[in-house]
Formats: structure tokens, C-alpha cells, sequence
């Protein structure tokens, strides 16, 4: 079926769609840790420890083919997918979903009427999928990592396309590509593609990776080293949005540590690959999550969520092996479980030495924590110290230190004096509960 050419309501197209909005308060942590996930692969019941929202790679070519004039029969892909089940048991299971349109597999050259047929796709998809349709994405993303579109190319792809899902369903948020404060480069978009184009996006998107190193070792260090351009690149979107896009948000939708147990192969492409340790990518993920809430972010989606333990790049960069968890997903869940209710609040300490971030919950129950600190060393290899920090009148009720494993976590003694509590940190993160 050939697509009809869609007339009706796009005059709303260029109209902002969101009110004004009051000063932003900071997310809950369950509403600021997400998870990348690959449609018919993600198994939805195993991840809900670790997260509820979800960022799809959705890919163009599976609804409309090699004929980008197809008009989508949703609730099925053209390859007979059924998004409208697979998303809805996501959905039913607690997810909030993210989808990102990934348009890389068709050239633009391939398009027959790029303008017309990115906006006939976008308002099909938003009048399908969206809050005001099916209620099954709330947000989309043009593009990936488009790196293979010229400039000028994205930029017409892009604002036919949310100009498309703003008149199909104008309370679904729109997200650009991978964007990137300076030139455009084979995964980012210079945020130049979007400038001016401020009423038909919401959010800014970033990816970035702690690599000390790209080809031929990718290898990758700590979060919070400041010799790499890890958040340096992320502040950098931030201060592009201040100044040129005030009030949208920024959202982080990749970041993550390949652990593989197996050692590089001898030959090939990743032949000097470097990878991290199983502990390393715990530490890390958990430390990067906690580093970016203290950020002007306002989501934070990790890659990926299941590997089969290739020794290559974004190979092993799961939190399950095979669909088993490794300690990456208990270290995650547990994050997950202790600050999901919590927001940050306040840096307490942050030095090259010791980082210390206090995050409180609104309605605290008798028994529960109105503040928990969480502690820690921001170091690669594995270091210990006993720091002093000040509390206040804080009654502390617990203290424990992030888990490998399923089960209970280490408990740790804090000790008060004079208002300060005094404990010993590693590169593990310790979570202090007061009252």
C-alpha cells in the first residue's frame, strides 16, 4: 500500500506543543536511569530491577522496506513485527519507552521524496504509538547516529519528520540524533543540524563513552577521571542548550564499559581491544549514574543491556551475559532499589580524593530515610581511605556497601561525632541512610 500524502493538520506542525514549564526540579532516580534495549531481543520481566525506562533502536527499514513511500500498516512492521504486543507487554511490565528511529540502512539517496514521505512516516508513527494514540512510546528519536547523512541532509530529514509526529500526536517528545557541541563526526550530529528548529524538538541528546583511547584499544577509564573528554563532552551539550535552546532537556542515551571474561582475539579488527573487568563495570556504571544527577541531565540510558561475551567493542557492554546477570545488574539493581525514590540534592565533598552527594525524598514514612549520602572513591584501580564528612543532626540507620551479588549488601559502620560522620570509602559506592 502506497503511502497518502499527508495535508491535514500539518499546519500545527510549527506550533509549539508544550506549555511553559515551572523551574525544573531534579528526577527521581527511577526516572532518571534507562537502559538501551533491542526490540524482540529484550526480555522485559528480567531488567525490572534495574530500571523502568527503556530506549528502543527501532529501525526505519523494518516499517517501510526499500520503499521509504510505503504508508506504515502499524500495529505491524512491514516485516510482520508486532510492535503493537511487543511494546505493549514492555508497557504492562512497567516500562516507560523511548523510541529511536534508526534510518542508517536506507542512504538518503534512497528516499523517494525525502521530505514528504520523513513527514508521512513521523505522523503515522506519532498517531500510532504516541500518548494521545496507543500510549505506547512516549518519546522519539530522529535518528541514531545518522553519521552517514551530510548536514544538510539530517536537517531536512529531521524537520519533516517531527514536523510529521508534532501534527500527528503533539504530546509525544521529540529527541534529536546523538547531537555533539562541535563538528558533526560519523556518530554525532553537530548541533548546528537543529539550530533554530527549538519548536520542533524537546530534548537534546548526547552519547558519551570514557574512553581514554578510540581505535585500535578503545580502551576506556573511570568516570570522574578529568583527563578524558567523558563528561567534558556532555557539560558541553549542556552549555550549548543554555545558550541557544533554554528549557529543553538533555538527555544522555549512551554510556557503558565492555566486561568481557574472554582475552582479546589474536587478529582482526579488536586484535588490541581493551576491555574493562566485571567489577570495574559495576563500579563504573553505578558511579556514572550518580555523577550525572549532579549534572543538568535530565535522563541517563546506559548500553547495552545483554551481551554474549564478545571481546570486542560494545561485545560484552551488558548487564546480563546470555540473559544471566552479571554483577553489573546487581550493583544496578540495588541502585535502583535504595535511591529510586530519591533525588539529588546536594554535593556534600567532591574532591580528587573523595566524593560525597546527599539525596533526599520528599515524603519519607516512619522507618524509611529521609537522606541518604552516598560515598566513594573516584578512582580506577581499587583504593580505600577513611573520610570525615559533616551530617548534622542526622540520625543514621543504616550503611552498606554496592553489591556484586545477589543478596544482601556488606554492611558498614559509620561512626558520629560532633555532627561528622567518619567511615571508610572505596571505589565501591557506600550508601548511608539518615533520619
Amino acid at each position: 500500500m502506497k503511502q497518502f500524502v499527508v495535508w491535514v493538520g500539518m499546519i500545527i506542525a510549527a506550533v509549539p506543543c508544550f506549555a511553559a514549564q515551572a523551574p525544573k526540579v531534579k528526577p527521581l532516580m527511577r526516572d532518571f536511569m534507562g537502559m538501551c534495549v533491542h526490540t524482540v531481543q529484550f526480555k522485559p520481566e528480567l531488567y525490572k530491577p534495574v530500571c523502568r525506562l527503556v530506549r528502543d533502536y527501532h529501525g526505519l527499514e523494518w516499517d517501510l522496506g526499500d520503499e521509504t513511500d510505503f504508508w506504515p500498516v502499524f500495529p505491524f512492521a512491514r516485516n510482520r513485527v508486532d510492535w503493537g504486543t511487543m511494546y505493549g507487554q514492555w508497557v504492562q511490565s512497567g516500562y516507560e519507552i523511548s523510541a529511536s528511529i534508526m534510518f542508517g540502512a536506507t542512504p538518503y539517496e534512497k528516499w523517494k521524496n525525502p521530505a514528504r514521505d520523513a513527514q508521512t512516516y513521523g505522523f503515522a508513527f506519532a498517531r500510532f504509538f504516541g500518548p494521545q494514540g496507543r500510549n505506547l512510546v512516549t518519546s522519539v528519536e530522529i535518528g541514531n547516529e545518522p553519521g552517514f547523512y551530510t548536514d544538510p541532509q539530517y536537517r531536512l530529514i529531521f524537520e519533516a519528520m517531527a514536523q510529521g509526529i508534532r501534527a500527528g500526536d503533539n504530546q509525544m517528545k521529540i529527541t534529536t540524533c546523538a547531537a555533539i557541541a562541535g563538528d558533526s563526526h560519523k556518530y554525532a550530529k553537530s548541533l548546528s543540524c537543529v539550530k533554530g528548529l527549538q519548536n520542533l524538538y524537546d530534548v537534546i541528546n548526547v552519547h558519551s563513552y570514557a574512553e581514554v583511547k578510540g581505535w585500535p584499544t578503545w580502551e576506556r577509564s573511570f568516570p570522574e577521571d578529568s583527563s578524558i573528554a567523558y563528561l567534558k563532552d556532555i557539560q558541553a551539550v549542556i552549555d550549548w542548550r543554555n545558550q541557544n535552546a533554554a528549557g529543553k532537556d538533555v538527555w544522555l542515551t549512551e554510556f557503558g564499559w565492555d566486561a568481557s571474561t574472554k582475552p582479546a582475539p589474536t587478529e582482526g579488527t579488536f586484535k588490541d581491544w581493551k576491555g574493562s573487568t566485571e567489577t570495574e563495570q559495576a563500579r563504573y556504571l553505578v558511579r556514572s549514574w550518580l555523577v550525572f544527577s549532579a549534572m543538568d541531565l535530565d535522563r541517563a540510558y546506559m548500553f547495552w543491556f545483554n551481551d554474549d561475551d564478545k571481546p570486542q567493542v560494545h561485545g560484552s557492554a551488558g548487564m546480563t551475559r546470555n540473559y544471566q546477570p552479571k554483577p553489573s545488574f546487581w550493583a544496578v539493581a540495588h541502585l535502583q532499589q535504595t535511591l529510586g525514590e530519591y533525588r539529588f540534592s546536594r554535593k556534600v565533598m567532591e574532591t580528587p580524593d573523595a566524593y560525597v552527594y546527599e539525596y533526599t525524598r520528599g515524603q519519607a514514612a516512619e522507618g524509611q530515610a529521609s537522606k541518604i549520602y552516598v560515598a566513594w572513591i573516584p578512582c580506577g584501580t581499587d583504593k580505600a581511605a577513611e573520610i570525615t564528612f559533616p551530617i548534622g543532626q542526622e540520625k543514621i540507620l543504616s550503611a552498606e556497601r554496592m553489591p556484586l551479588a545477589e543478596g544482601k549488601a556488606e554492611s558498614v559502620e559509620v561512626k558520629v561525632v560532633d555532627g561528622k560522620a567518619k567511615v571508610s570509602v572505596s571505589g565501591a559506592p557506600l550508601f548511608i541512610s539518615g533520619q
